[in-house]
């Protein structure tokens, strides 16, 4: 099963699950727990923290959930497993970084990606003994302009990623 966000980032292909952490996973839950499915493939956008160009694309079946918070040293949170693979590349939050120094401790960290929802897919996944991928667009960089850079470049985004998944066989 093929699933997306929603709110502006749909696609025909795939069923719209929610924006952030938490309407993601209780839209897939009530999926799940009505229809059997062998995999689940998210697929939306990201932002850049410091590596890569617009546009590249970037799959991964893993994710977590560093907060910002949490890298400044403001709060610590029992959800982060600090010994989670660096192959781990996308980080999920409820929030779009835009600050370019927060970013680049992610780098750091070994991450690439944000995008708010994965985190959700995965573990949701997890729960129903489901393998999880994500399939990723770069729409902005992890900055000030993040906001404006993804809307600039969403829409070019999506007709990328659809093409990319054409050329795959995923659609």
């Amino acid at each position: 099963m093929i699933v997306c966000a929603g709110n502006g980032e749909e696609f025909g292909f795939a069923r719209a699950v929610g924006v952030g952490l938490v309407d993601c996973a209780i839209n897939l839950t009530k999926i799940l727990a009505s229809e059997k499915h062998s995999e689940i493939l998210f697929v939306g956008s990201c932002g850049l923290y410091n590596e890569g160009k617009i546009f590249d694309i970037f799959e991964c079946e893993t994710a977590t959930n560093h907060e910002i918070s949490e890298i400044l040293g403001y709060s610590y949170s029992p959800i982060f497993d600090p010994n989670v693979s660096y192959e781990t590349f996308c980080n999920s939050s409820n929030f779009i970084t835009t600050d370019e120094i927060c970013a680049q401790k992610f780098a750091t960290l070994g991450y690439k990606i944000e995008n708010m929802e994965f985190y959700s897919v995965v573990k949701v996944a997890e729960s129903f003994k489901i393998p999880a991928r994500g399939i990723f667009v770069a729409t902005n960089f992890c900055n000030q302009n993040a906001h404006a850079d993804f809307l600039k470049n969403h829409a070019k985004a999506k007709e990328i990623l659809e093409n990319y998944l054409k050329q795959k066989g995923i659609i």
